[in-house]
């Protein structure tokens, strides 16, 4: 009889230890003031580095050196408005080189930090409001794709809301080639299984991004608590820091933030209206009428 051997690991145990440890890594890129290598990430977990970069990925979405960048790049804004100096809030945000960083900052930021700092000063945004099916929408787009997607009853509004988040940019209305974006987002509000193939130039922390990451992954038809959101980007206790992330978001259906739902499966918390949230959920029957 061949010697016992000691029980593998369940999937779903491995799952829930996958997810703690994923969790202690995001939070120690957290709090590192020089982002971690992989290796050093990898040593508490037990994990081989190769091994512990899968797990990463498939548990938030990113690779561990994508999370460090896009935190970095939310705390870099964070420090713009603050700092004394551009230099002084690229080093206190965690990156080593002025250099290396200006290298891909519109990349990191949809346009260069002196834009940034001065809310949007130089950047061109191209904008347009019209109508749908839920009222006035508003969509506009920087050079990296669309930074915004808002909904409402009022198109003066919508326009003042836009430009208070990009208070000093050039905002541009009125070209007739970009209504057909606004055509394109329309028609993805109305029939949302068609998909939206366009562009998005998503900005938020990185745990924002982890969450707009996973509303992404929601199809239509379907609703996910936001305590189930926490557990799948490996945050299960930070429930209100997944609807904070909701309320943060820009980009109206594209990022589906309506889509989330409170664990007794009532609606509450969206930016644009819970009645728009019923219609959008009715819509795509993920609710009865």
């Amino acid at each position: 009889m061949p010697a016992s051997t000691a029980p593998r690991r369940s999937r779903p145990e491995s799952g829930v230890r996958h997810a703690a440890l994923v969790a202690e890594a995001c939070r120690r890129i957290e709090r590192a003031e020089a982002a971690p290598s992989l290796a050093e990430l990898a040593a508490p977990t037990g994990m081989s580095p190769w091994h512990f970069h899968r797990v990463f990925k498939a548990q938030t979405g990113l690779t561990p050196k994508a999370y460090a960048d896009a935190h970095r790049a939310g705390r870099l804004r964070e420090r713009l408005v603050r700092s004394r100096t551009i230099t002084d809030a690229i080093h206190d945000a965690g990156f080593g080189s002025s250099s290396r960083f200006y290298e891909r900052s519109s990349e990191r930021l949809g346009m260069q930090p002196s834009a940034w700092r001065a809310g949007g000063a130089e950047a061109r945004i191209r904008f347009a409001i019209g109508q749908c099916s839920l009222g006035a929408i508003l969509v506009a787009s920087s050079d990296k794709g669309v930074c915004a997607i808002l909904l409402g009853d009022d198109p003066d509004a919508l326009a003042r809301d836009l430009q208070d988040r990009f208070p000093k940019a050039e905002l541009v209305g009125g070209d007739p080639d970009y209504e057909r974006v606004v055509a394109t987002v329309v028609g993805f509000v109305e029939a949302p299984r068609i998909g939206l193939d366009l562009p998005l130039d998503v900005r938020g922390t990185a745990f924002q991004e982890r969450v707009w990451r996973a509303l992404r992954k929601i199809p239509p038809g379907s609703k996910a608590t936001y305590a189930e959101i926490a557990r799948r980007i490996g945050e299960p206790r930070a429930v209100r820091a997944v609807a904070g992330a909701c309320a943060a978001n820009h980009l109206a259906v594209a990022i589906p933030c309506h889509r989330v739902v409170r664990s007794d499966g009532g609606l509450s918390g969206y930016r644009w209206g819970v009645e728009r949230k019923r219609r959008l959920l009715e819509r795509e029957g993920a609710i009865r009428t």
